[in-house]
Formats: structure tokens, sequence, C-alpha cells
């Protein structure tokens, strides 16, 4: 039986391609082992004409996520490190993944001016989850549950969007990492819930990548 005390991760980021679950699991672990969730602010005036590929549109969408992202995650950092455990279904760098894949050269020399000085400025996690899927699990998802943008997403982008991810991780090192292979996580069934959650309490400074039990067993 797991307690709430025997976690002792006090700031989790779980991050993923989108349809990759990490709400879904951010909220799950809140039920279980106790803490505050922190939702990715996804509302942005721009993601529309970044869809429909207008000039510029990308830059612009991509800077009002990178100012909300963090003024939501340099609040962290006035929390009493912390009261409680914070899990937060996105992590601050996830940004700068997706601005290499969408903006121009010119464009990248001004973000990353902006984002080496906020990054400094935001709150790091003591855990990172990541949940890793495939190209055909993500299309699968979009396909039936996705909105009308997303679905209108080239798939040559996803499957870019997807090895940037895997790269970023494979080379991550800032804090314990845990690598997921979700595209069988069953999120509805307990004993697989409570063996990831008995993962996450191993979790040590080296990387552990995990295979769900409805996966394993096969």
């Amino acid at each position: 039986m797991i307690t709430k005390q025997d976690i002792p991760f006090r700031h989790i980021a779980i991050e993923g391609i989108m349809k990759s679950g990490k709400t879904r699991l951010a909220n799950i672990l809140a039920q279980k082992i106790g803490g505050k969730v922190i939702f990715d602010r996804l509302e942005n005036p721009y993601i529309k004409d970044f869809y429909d590929e207008l000039e510029g549109a990308a830059f612009l969408a991509q800077l009002v996520f990178l100012v909300n992202r963090y003024h939501q995650q340099s609040r962290l950092l006035q929390r009493d490190l912390f009261e409680e455990r914070v899990i937060c279904d996105y992590m601050f760098e996830k940004d700068k993944i997706y601005a290499y894949q969408t903006l121009t050269d010119d464009e990248l020399v001004v973000y990353d001016r902006i984002y080496s000085i906020l990054t400094e400025r935001v709150a790091k996690p003591d855990l990172v989850i990541y949940l890793q899927i495939s190209l055909p699990t993500l299309l699968r998802r979009i396909n039936k549950e996705g909105s009308e943008l997303e679905k209108n997403i080239a798939e040559k982008y996803l499957e870019d969007v997807i090895g940037a991810f895997d790269y970023f991780f494979f080379n991550y090192q800032v804090a314990p990492l845990l690598v997921v292979r979700a595209d069988e996580l069953d999120f509805d069934r307990e004993e697989e819930i409570f063996d990831l959650i008995n993962k996450i309490k191993q979790m040590k400074k080296s990387p552990l990548f995990y295979v769900p039990l409805s996966k394993s067993n096969k």
C-alpha cells in the first residue's frame, strides 16, 4: 500500500506530445499520491493562424505560449518549496522543442534570447515523467478525439515533433527521468496505475524506462 508520504518528489512534471495522456495522468497522480495539478495554458489567439500557415503566425503563437508558461512556472518559485506537492502536465522546456520545429532561423535568434532569460527564472522539477507514444498511436487518437484543427496537422510535422521529443529526453539530465511507453497505458486499470506509482517511488538519479503491465504481459 502506497501512502502519500512514500513519494519524495515535491515537483513532478509530466511531458509528451499531444494525446499522450499527460493531463489525465497528472489528475490520477494527484488523487493517488496527493498534490495540486498545474495545467498547461493552451489558449492562444494565434494558434488558428499558425495552423492556417499565415506568415508570422508561428512566431507570435510561440511567444504567447512562452510568456504564458513563464508566468505560470515563475509563480511556483514563490511557493514555500513546496507547501504541497505540485504536479504539472508539462515542463517549461517543451516550449523550445516546438519552437525549433516551427520557427525560421531568424525567428529562432530572437526566440532563443528571450527563452534564455526566462528559463533561469522558472522552477525546475525534481522528477520528470515522459509519456512516449508512437506516430500510429498519435494519429489514431487524433482521428478519434482530436479537434478539427488537430486533424489537419500534417503527418510529417507530427512525426518530426515526436522525433524531437525523443531526442530531447534521450539527452535529458537535469532531473530524474521516468520514460513510460504509453501507447497502451491503461489509465482505468488500478493495478497498472499502482505499478507505475511504485516505479515513481523507486526513482533515483538514473533514468528509468517503464513498460506498462498490460503491454509487458503480452
